[in-house]
């Protein structure tokens, strides 16, 4: 929300200084996001006069031109390329050093073509305060040479720009900004009465509301005999302070009252309106061109103004370009009206329009001002276009509900901490326009029309506090008690932490998905149950609770390789939906890698190759296993996984059959051509939930670290097996002659082929070995290797290669 500080004091009568009002504003909740100062920036900007506009000796667009700078000082020399450089202009000058906010540069002598330069005259989109970069700008002639061109002009006039948030829809209007600052003591409000016009002859349009919850209240007025044209130089600053363009009148004073009240209008040009109107639900397939010049298509959830040729405007959003005003409008029907607000942001959300309109609308705008906005906008329209008003046509209640609340005094000092005497409230409430009535420890407070966020006694003491100032709130710390404190977060939680910190570790990126997908996605992956489906999904694709965090994730990964970005790692963590009971709901934790993506590394690697397989998709589901708690030497691996795995390229993960853990491996062809993507793609997806909770038993505390003084060991083994023999069952043989002594035994090589029997292949392990008490001997580490080789000849009959 934007405005300018002249603009506040239109309704705000204060003296104190722009950067205490600043501070107030956001210490009353309504934050100052930025204040922008045109008369400080433009400072170095100063009027002057173009002595003569000679030729450039060597280039045809340009002109040399001398230049009376006013400073009483000799003439300056000016390269310029404006066409309307002439002897005699006066315009705005710009000397070296300045900086020219709409080029983004700082100005310096320079030499164009052989010429010297020493400043530069400025076009209006040069100086940021229009879009006119045509020319130079040309300046009356007798506006007084040297003086500042900011100063000259009155742009001294800040613009102030706050950070509303949802629920103070009457601060998107400077009058209700005001309206605080007047109840932190910074100013008087000013709140004359609106007079009402009387119509002198009834109006011809009659108004139908076909449906009450879409349209509560709807007001009409004709004003005959207007003369459209630009809108006084007043109410076209006004607007171009705030960035809006003027148009004409009529439209003007619509955005004026968007801006100044927090109340859209709509104007429709009579003589363009055929019949009576009425407001209903469009009809399956109608369109409108609407003034933003986009043809809109229709259907019946949207709520659109129509007339005997149809649709004329989408109600609180946008008007149609067929009826709008022009300047030959002679004849104008002025709208004032309310609309339900849900109904506003789900029609702005599917057409994808942002207006100003439906920014208010959707937030709620004061019923109660329905009629005297339209009062106050038809005053505006004969001030400065004349004409004739007729009556008022009001359709529907235009009042609101009344709310009055049961307020115990003690409230503030129980949720605040502080005392404030009852006259204060009573000052503090009246000011915003609440109304309190009674004397003792329950008073009865009337809610304002433009507050429907107050409901509460809480947010009464919201109201209380924030203009007292949140500073006064004490400082109180919780009582800790003498016992130990309990642990905050949850096992689950501490869980999700631990999954997401290891997979960020292994080069992975978080995504954060719908929880959402498409019903043939979501069969697809083992859900698409009637009980899983919304009742009012926001989009046909997005109808069913996701049974698995891959369809997102494999989405995502798409986007990313459409846009160039091929080779990426992506992970989630969160909820996944098999049931509407809550034990079918669980927390999971999934990953996708594509391309060049791997986690392999720099390491020594059976593959030999940096791109991704069913092996990386398994190492991050070990990962998030062991960071979350699983018994590592528990899980077992079973070859094949879900059906949307490759049957040849993935495995199950489990703790014997009847708890599986999770899937991995390659995702198959027809699961990416289901999915609309492109592979391979590897994945992985294990269930956090489904992790067994550690055993408590009295331990002796063990140290944070375990680190060794001794140097490790690492020994490397390459067995001849069967081809059916899995390497895991070799490193579990390996892991099980000393669990001590050997801290780690990984895979390194597989071959297959020459020197190998056709139904044999050789498995390389590599195996670490800790000393714990002292450093071993040879003697020692090769009676150790013995009984690995032993134990792996005797588990799987490998037989160690020479």
């Amino acid at each position: 929300m934007k405005f300018t500080l002249s603009w506040l004091k239109e309704h705000l009568d204060t003296d104190e200084p722009l950067e205490k009002l600043a501070d107030k504003l956001t210490m009353i909740g309504l934050e100052v996001e930025n204040i922008e100062d045109k008369a400080k920036a433009l400072s170095p900007f100063s009027i002057a006069r173009v002595i003569s506009a000679e030729q450039h000796p060597n280039a045809d667009r340009l002109r040399v031109c001398m230049v009376d700078t006013g400073d009483g000082g000799a003439p300056v020399q000016v390269v310029c390329g404006a066409p309307n450089a002439r002897a005699g202009l006066v315009s705005v000058f710009s000397p070296p050093g300045t900086f020219i906010p709409g080029k983004n540069i700082t100005l310096g002598v320079g030499t164009i073509r052989g010429v010297e330069s020493r400043g530069m005259l400025c076009s209006a989109a040069e100086l940021q305060i229009s879009e006119d970069h045509d020319g130079i700008m040309e300046l009356p002639a007798d506006a007084p040479i040297g003086k500042g061109y900011a100063e000259w002009a009155g742009l001294g006039d800040p613009v102030l720009e706050i950070n509303l948030t949802p629920n103070r829809q009457d601060c998107t209007g400077v009058h209700g900004i005001a309206r605080d600052l007047s109840a932190a003591d910074m100013g008087k409000f000013k709140d004359p009465a609106i007079k009402p016009i009387k119509g002198e002859f009834p109006c011809p349009v009659k108004v139908t509301v076909e449906d009450a919850t879409l349209c509560p209240g709807f007001a009409l007025r004709l004003v005959r005999g207007v003369k459209n044209g630009p809108s006084p130089e007043w109410l076209q600053k006004r607007l171009t302070s705030i960035g809006l363009r003027p148009i004409n009148a009529l439209v003007d004073i619509t955005n004026f009252m968007t801006y100044d009240r927090a109340r859209p209008l709509h104007v429709f040009d009579a003589r363009k309106v055929k019949g009576d109107l009425t407001v209903r639900r469009a009809k399956d397939g109608e369109t409108l061109l609407a003034l933003d010049g986009r043809t809109y298509t229709l259907d019946s959830n949207i709520c659109v103004i129509a007339d005997d040729h149809g649709v004329e405007s989408l109600a609180g959003i946008m008007g149609g370009e067929t009826s709008g005003c022009d300047e030959n409008t002679t004849d104008v029907l002025i709208e004032s009206a309310l609309w339900n607000e849900i109904n506003i942001a789900q029609t702005g959300r599917k057409l994808g329009i942002n207006s100003d309109a439906r920014y208010r609308f959707e937030r709620g705008v004061d019923p109660a001002f329905m009629v005297p906005g339209l009062e106050m906008a038809t005053r505006l329209v004969m001030e400065l276009c004349g004409g004739t008003a007729s009556e008022n046509v009001v359709v529907g209640n235009a009042f609101g509900e009344d709310r009055i609340i049961d307020f115990p005094l003690a409230e503030v000092k129980r949720l605040a901490g502080i005392d404030v005497p009852l006259p204060e409230m009573r000052r503090i409430l009246g000011h915003l326009g609440f109304m309190v009535a009674g004397s003792g420890l329950v008073v009865k407070v009337a809610v304002p029309s433009w507050r429907s966020d107050v409901d509460g006694k809480a947010d009464i003491v919201e109201e209380v506090v924030r203009i007292v100032g949140v500073d006064k709130v004490p400082m109180t710390p919780f009582e800790r008690g003498d016992d130990a404190r309990k642990p905050v977060l949850t096992a689950m939680q501490n869980r999700t932490r631990r999954a997401k910190r290891a997979l960020a570790a292994r080069g992975m990126v978080e995504a954060v998905t719908w929880s959402f997908i498409s019903k043939p996605h979501a069969e697809l992956f083992g859900g698409g149950q009637a009980e899983l489906v919304l009742a009012n999904p926001i989009a046909s694709d997005l109808s069913d609770m996701r049974p698995s965090l891959l369809p997102g994730l494999v989405a995502a990964a798409q986007a990313n390789a459409n846009r160039g970005t091929s080779d990426v790692a992506l992970f989630e963590v969160g909820q996944i939906f098999r049931g509407d009971k809550p034990e079918s709901q669980f927390v999971a934790a999934a990953g996708v890698r594509r391309g060049f993506a791997s986690s392999k590394g720099m390491g020594r690697h059976w593959s030999g190759s940096a791109t991704t397989d069913a092996l990386d998709a398994k190492a991050d589901a070990f990962a998030v296993l062991a960071a979350s708690g699983a018994p590592m030497q528990a899980l077992q691996i079973v070859p094949g996984g879900a059906g949307w795995l490759h049957p040849g390229r993935s495995g199950k993960i489990q703790i014997g059959p009847q708890n599986v853990l999770g899937y991995f491996g390659e995702l198959h062809p027809r699961t990416l051509e289901a999915l609309g993507a492109d592979g391979p793609l590897i994945a992985f997806e294990v269930i956090l939930d489904r992790i067994p909770e550690a055993k408590k038993k009295p331990t002796r505390a063990k140290p944070l670290l375990d680190l060794s003084a001794f140097q490790p060991v690492s020994r490397d083994f390459a067995f001849t097996v069967d081809r059916g023999v899995k390497a895991g069952d070799i490193v579990r043989a390996a892991q099980g002659v000393d669990k001590k002594l050997i801290t780690d035994v990984t895979v390194f090589d597989v071959y297959e082929g020459k020197g190998i029997d056709p139904d044999k292949k050789s498995v390389a392990i590599a195996v670490t070995i800790q000393p714990r008490e002292k450093t071993l001997t040879d003697q020692e580490i090769d009676a150790v290797a013995a009984k690995i080789v032993a134990e792996v000849t005797k588990k799987t009959g490998g037989i160690l290669r020479g």
